[in-house]
Parts: C-alpha cells; sequence; structure tokens
C-alpha cells in the first residue's frame, strides 16, 4: 500500500508544534496539561457544627470478652485459655477523632497512539483540533477512580509500522524465523533408542506448529497491515485524594492500626471546594482540617482541575480493657465499629506448623 497519498506523521517542523494545546507533540512530546483557570467558590463559609450526639456507649465486659476470644480463635498460635479465664480488671475508654478530607480531581495529558490502519482516511488538520480541555469527557460518580482514553480529532496520520519496517512480519518467536524446531521425541538428534525416529522421520526436526511452519508470524503492533494510523491520544484520570488525620488518644494503641476500622460519623459535608471546620470541640480537628484543605488546594489545583471536595468526621471507639490472667497483668484493645482486637503482648502462644 502507498503511503504517499496520506499525510505523513507529524515532524519536529509540522503545524503539530503551533497547535495550541498540542504544541511539542512532533517531538514527541505530551505529558500533564494545566487546567483551565478555577472558578472562586461561592459558597459562605461554614458555621459551627452542632451535633447532637458526641458519645459512644460503653463497651460491656460481655462484648469486650467475645471479641476477645474472636480474635483468639482467627490465630491459630494463640490458645484460648486468656479469653477465657482472664480476669477482667478494668476497662478504659480513650475514644478518638479523625477527620477526612477527600479531594476529587481529573487531570488530562496527551501522548502518541496508534492502532493497524484499516484504510480509514487520515483528517489531520482537515479542521483544527479541538484543545485537551475542550473535549467532551464523561466523568464516573464523585470520589470514584477512572482512567480514560480518548481519540483528540484531527490529529490522525499515516506512517510505515516501526515494529515490522513495514513487512507486516516478524519472525517466529516460536522457531526463530527457520520454520521448525527440534523433534521432541528424539530432542533433535533423529535417533530413539538407537532406532531412527518416526516422529520426524530420523531428521531431528519438525514443522513448527505456532507458525504452520512459515517461519514468521504477523506483526502484532500493525496486525500484519504494515501502516499505522497514528494520532494523539487524551488521557483523562479521575481521582480521589484521601488524606487522614487522627487525633492522639494515648491508650498506647498505634495510630496506624485505626486506619482499617470505621467509627461514627458525626459530621459530613462536601461542595466544589470545602471550607475548614470551625467550632468543633476538639481544636485538633479544627486545625488539621485547616492545614489539609490549604494544602489539597495548593497541590492539585496546579495540575489538575478539582472537581468536588468532601471532609467528614468519626468518632472512633477505643476501649484499653486490661485483665489478669495467671497472677499477671495483661493489655488487650477493642476499637472500631468493627471491634477489632489488638493484643501485641498476647501471653499464650504455642509453636504450630502450617502445611
Amino acid at each position: 500500500m502507498n503511503s504517499a497519498v496520506y499525510p505523513p506523521l507529524a515532524t519536529p517542523t509540522d503545524p503539530f508544534n503551533n497547535m495550541p494545546g498540542y504544541e511539542g507533540m512532533g517531538q514527541g512530546g505530551g505529558g500533564f496539561l494545566p487546567p483551565p483557570a478555577p472558578a472562586e467558590p461561592v459558597a459562605p463559609p461554614q458555621p459551627g457544627l452542632e451535633p447532637e450526639d458526641w458519645s459512644i456507649p460503653s463497651l460491656s465486659e460481655d462484648a469486650a470478652r467475645e471479641a476477645f476470644q474472636s480474635f483468639a480463635s482467627s490465630n491459630c498460635c494463640y490458645r484460648k485459655a486468656p479469653t477465657t479465664d482472664g480476669v477482667i480488671t478494668q476497662m478504659e475508654p480513650f475514644n478518638t477523632y479523625r477527620y477526612r478530607l477527600e479531594t476529587f480531581t481529573e487531570s488530562r495529558s496527551t501522548e502518541w497512539g496508534h492502532k493497524p490502519h484499516d484504510g480509514e482516511m487520515p483528517d489531520f488538520y482537515t479542521q483544527t483540533a479541538p484543545r485537551p480541555w475542550e473535549i467532551q469527557a464523561t466523568p464516573p460518580n464523585l470520589f470514584t477512580n477512572h482512567t480514560e482514553l480518548i481519540r483528540v480529532p484531527y490529529t490522525s496520520s499515516v506512517k510505515d509500522c516501526h515494529d515490522c519496517t513495514a513487512t507486516g512480519k516478524k519472525p517466529c518467536k516460536e522457531c526463530k524465523g527457520s520454520g521448525n524446531k527440534s523433534c521432541w521425541v528424539c530432542n533433535g538428534k533423529g535417533t530413539n533408542n538407537d532406532q531412527d525416529c518416526s516422529h520426524c522421520n530420523a531428521t531431528g526436526k519438525e514443522k513448527c506448529r505456532e507458525c504452520n511452519a512459515k517461519g514468521y508470524e504477523n506483526c502484532e503492533t500493525c496486525k500484519g497491515k504494515r501502516q499505522l494510523l497514528t494520532f494523539i491520544q487524551l488521557k483523562v484520570e479521575w481521582t480521589n485524594n484521601v488524606e487522614d488525620h487522627t487525633v492522639e488518644q494515648n491508650s498506647g494503641l498505634k495510630v496506624d492500626e485505626l486506619d482499617s476500622v470505621s467509627g461514627k460519623e458525626l459530621f459530613k459535608n462536601n461542595d466544589y471546594l470545602v471550607y475548614p471546620l470551625m467550632g468543633f470541640p476538639n481544636p485538633a480537628i479544627g486545625e488539621a482540617s485547616a492545614r489539609l484543605v490549604r494544602e489539597h488546594q495548593a497541590k492539585y489545583a496546579q495540575n489538575s482541575r478539582i472537581l468536588q471536595q468532601r471532609q467528614t468526621v468519626e468518632l472512633i471507639p477505643i476501649s484499653k480493657v486490661n485483665y489478669k490472667w495467671k497472677g499477671d497483668s495483661h493489655v488487650f484493645y477493642v476499637f472500631g465499629n468493627e471491634q477489632q482486637v489488638s493484643a501485641d503482648n498476647y501471653p499464650a502462644k504455642c509453636c504450630c506448623v502450617i502445611l
């Protein structure tokens, strides 16, 4: 097929260099594109919070023991005796707050794309290509990660396939282009148990089934078409950027253990740009909110478009349980709505082997 009748792939001297929004594509460029200037938020500052109920019912001894027993049962190397014979001596609540900020963004970048040329007429510069942020893209549900690749109109041209140098063929990977390979019966010797190998007629070779003895396969890049339709491809990425701040609770439980549990939701709001929390009973939450809102807007507004933000506050239940077993004092923690248990120094471990 003669490619001379089609516009060639853009080169550094082609109009790609001057096409608005696609400067540098002629040199193989692209990359992330700054978003258009964002609109200013018009919502007034958020009023003080007035939750109806800030408390969580205390965990009962029965519930604590049941969670402890379930924890031990899930560990094959933990004996159950401490959970059944241990005596609970004290239970202390160390409930804590967790603030979460989610910033849902859309970013756009350009790159070269191609597909086998099936005769489609290229459209490079038949009209002015829309700029990257002018191209319609339907976002997913809010706060959901998603990626979409969109072919940019009026940027396609035809070129010879770079992978097979326009032959449409590549040497067979199985036989390295020879069309045959060693006989598996005689291992390429031609004989088997001092007799001529009947499988390969004593040649030591058999036809390659992968390429049907042709020695080549269709090029995977152009699918044997010899030419490619190349175009600028727009990559649109929607990302939910999440960051938490959990207030220290001084119970001895590691803060990162709370990452896997949920708490009682006290507050939630979302807007194009949220305002820091005001009037929250715990000052550390207000400070974290102000810091994260400021950091997210500075971090994500430069190279992406902020579509929505959401902030929530949870009250996470934590109970520190002191108990005695065989005269010694021990501690375990029950935390989260899921009543997970942490017991780093469980007193009755055994050696077990998992086959």
